[in-house]
């Protein structure tokens, strides 16, 4: 479980990693049974973490550490779209 915001910035940037190599996936394979194969283990893992920052969401802030790392992108409530 993310603990702080440090860990969810981690967890985020992994989730980012994970995302570009199935990408990548994509691009290079021709054989679809093939990019399944390789690609099942990076998306389960996406799913996972992808709950993990949904359920660190759901705490209040009162639940998160103090002090923790400000994300980058964060500004008040919003959050600047990467897209």
């Amino acid at each position: 479980m993310i603990a702080n915001d440090q860990e969810l910035q981690t967890t985020l940037e992994r989730i980012t990693w994970l995302q570009h190599q199935v990408a990548h996936l994509r691009k290079s394979t021709t054989n679809p049974l093939n990019y399944r194969a390789a690609a099942s283990g990076f998306l389960t893992e996406v799913d996972r973490m992808q709950r993990e920052v949904q359920e660190y969401f759901r705490l209040t802030p009162s639940g998160v550490e103090a002090g923790s790392a400000i994300l980058p992108g964060v500004e008040g409530d919003h959050v600047a779209s990467t897209h």
